[in-house]
């Protein structure tokens, strides 16, 4: 059986017993599987069986946080108001607030007046934040100590503040005002004397994020600095932290995103094997179609030099050949530098010095590709087709590379997304470009009529 086939069985077994009421059997059933591993069980039994064993489950939280955000929506429904807020209760702040905002308006209604007064206000809070910001992105689980502690007064606030906190490993220091002060790590603390002051232990050169910027940015700043938590602020105030596993997700996602844009699918959303027909023809239908009126170039350049080519057939057995060349060099080109500009490895301003590196390298390749093209080219015709298709060859590997290096950073700089220059776009400009150059030099060399 495959694991599929074993998650299902397992599934069916946990809801015979949830059905007859044997709920300390379906407990121990699960109880030595990891949290993510019991929820993708979950996923797979009824929603109005589902919350029943959860409710039963010591770690439900963390169960119900590694469900699938739909699934979760889905379980929602189905919950008792009572079973629904203890669980948000005891859901991470951020992971609270996000589904908070996937839920419709009546069940937010609902789940509200269910929540402790702290709660409420911090899933309003938090969930008022922008999307894709680090307001949206940020926990208020966190630990704060003050400056005028000493680290036995720091020690034991944490003891308090642990079962509650994304992570204590950092404690943030604040003013009465929360102006954020300064940073210091248990380790530090543990190591420190009993007596020692925290102003005197902390580190005060603490790297933050405001909480305006973009979860992209925040993202890579986590990684560059390699952060197990970023604080974010708000006119100075420590308001939330974006811890490294919420980072590192948003770096994946941005990931996925990039790569779907890179083939001319706008973004998607959710699992490939749960998206509809409908999503799956929406998200691919506009760059195929505006792609289509983009590839009439190329019908235009043929048609223009119909003659050339009824005079010289051999042509169109190498055009293919081509009009790929250059498209495969421009797509290798592109997706360096989008990659380059995603990491900030390059800026706008290394374009001009990037460019003649680019020009050079093509000129390599495109010589490298003419003299495999020439040799075919003369067997196939004579010396004047070989020169053709050398010249043809270094030049549209030559345009292809320039293209597609330089259009991420046309697009970046007038606001648009540099992933979306790859693949499709980049090979329908070099194929229309492509077929212009090579019939263009051949009408020049080869006779007509």
């Amino acid at each position: 059986m495959t694991n599929e086939d074993l998650a299902l069985s397992f599934a069916a077994k946990l809801s015979r017993a949830i059905e007859q009421q044997h709920f300390e059997q379906a407990v121990n059933d699960v109880q030595t599987l990891r949290p993510i591993d019991i929820a993708d069980i979950i996923a797979l039994i009824e929603p109005k069986l589902a919350w029943q064993l959860l409710e039963h489950l010591p770690n439900r939280s963390t169960i119900f946080a590694y469900l699938d955000a739909d699934i979760q929506v889905a379980l929602a429904y189905v919950f008792p108001r009572a079973v629904l807020a203890k669980i948000v209760g005891e859901m991470p702040s951020d992971e609270r607030a996000d589904l908070y905002k996937r839920l419709s308006q009546d069940q937010r209604d609902v789940l509200l007046p269910a929540l402790a007064q702290a709660k409420r206000e911090d899933i309003r809070r938090l969930a008022s934040y922008a999307e894709r910001t680090a307001g949206a992105l940020m926990s208020s689980d966190y630990a704060t100590l003050g400056a005028e502690m000493n680290v036995a007064e720091a020690l034991a606030a944490l003891r308090l503040e642990a079962p509650d906190a994304e992570t204590i490993y950092h404690a943030y220091v604040i003013d009465d005002n929360r102006k954020l002060l300064g940073v210091v790590s248990l380790r530090v603390l543990i190591l420190a004397s009993p007596e020692q002051l925290i102003n005197d232990i902390m580190v005060s050169s603490v790297i933050s994020c405001d909480v305006n910027d973009d979860q992209e940015d925040v993202a890579k700043m986590v990684a560059r600095y390699d952060l197990i938590a970023l604080p974010v602020t708000d006119d100075d105030a420590l308001v939330g932290i974006v811890t490294h596993d919420d980072a590192m997700d948003v770096a994946s996602d941005e990931a996925t995103d990039d790569f779907h844009k890179s083939g001319g699918v706008t973004t998607m959303v959710g699992r490939l094997k749960d998206v509809s027909i409908t999503v799956l023809y929406r998200k691919r239908v506009f760059w195929l179609v505006f792609l289509v009126f983009g590839n009439l170039l190329s019908g235009l350049s043929i048609a223009n030099f119909e003659d050339v080519i009824a005079a010289n057939l051999v042509l169109v057995f190498f055009l293919p050949l081509l009009v790929d060349s250059g498209g495969n060099a421009g797509s290798q080109s592109a997706t360096l530098m989008v990659r380059a500009l995603a990491t900030g490895d390059v800026v706008m301003r290394d374009w001009f010095s990037l460019l003649g590196r680019e020009a050079l390298v093509a000129l390599l390749l495109g010589g490298t590709m003419a003299v495999a093209i020439a040799l075919i080219g003369y067997v196939r015709g004579d010396a004047t087709v070989s020169l053709v298709l050398a010249l043809s060859m270094m030049s549209v590997v030559m345009i292809g590379s320039v293209i597609g290096m330089s259009l991420p950073f046309i697009l970046n700089k007038v606001g648009f997304d540099p992933a979306t220059a790859s693949a499709p776009l980049i090979t329908s400009i070099s194929d229309a470009s492509g077929v212009l150059i090579y019939l263009f030099i051949a009408s020049k060399f080869l006779p007509i009529g």
